[in-house]
């Protein structure tokens, strides 16, 4: 159990880093269709992050924030948009290939499970990431026949008065 406390905090910083990178996806990517794959993966990695956070205080611990936020490139500049959406497929296969091991050895069931959950979701956003670069749109669901497809592009920031 002493081991515990640590580990969850190391995991919440992990998340952290993929919800952060996540965000700065977000606003690189306009394509509309993936783009709203990515607000929903953010919303998940929150709430994701409201587990943990939840967990760590169960143990009587804090949260520690020592990740930077990543840059954010302007519009136009930085990487692609398949080049940021590649980063995401990788970065999600070595979340879980670092984790699944550690957390197949955990004795805790209630904490294991919660993150093999989390984990399960990373490798649903990894699907949807590679779906992405194969060009789908259909990355939340199928569109009625009668809507034509998607067009424009989303702004990379909110516009503000």
């Amino acid at each position: 159990m002493t081991d515990l406390l640590p580990l969850l905090q190391e995991f919440y910083r992990d998340k952290l880093a993929l919800l952060l990178q996540h965000q700065a996806g977000a606003r690189r990517v306009a394509q509309y269709d993936v783009n709203n794959a990515y607000q929903y993966i953010v919303n998940r990695d929150e709430t994701h992050l409201a587990w943990l956070q939840k967990a760590i205080a169960g143990l009587g611990g804090t949260v520690v924030d020592d990740t930077a936020a990543p840059g954010d490139a302007a519009v136009g500049k930085g990487p692609s948009e398949g080049d940021t959406i590649r980063a995401d497929v990788r970065a999600a296969e070595a979340f879980v290939a670092k984790w699944r091991p550690r957390i197949d050895a955990m004795s805790n069931i209630r904490h294991a499970k919660m993150l093999g959950v989390i984990l399960g979701e990373a490798l649903e956003q990894r699907r949807s990431f590679e779906q992405a670069l194969a060009g789908r749109t259909d990355l939340l669901g199928r569109r009625g026949e009668q809507l034509e497809p998607a067009r424009g592009a989303v702004l990379p920031s909110r516009w503000i008065e």
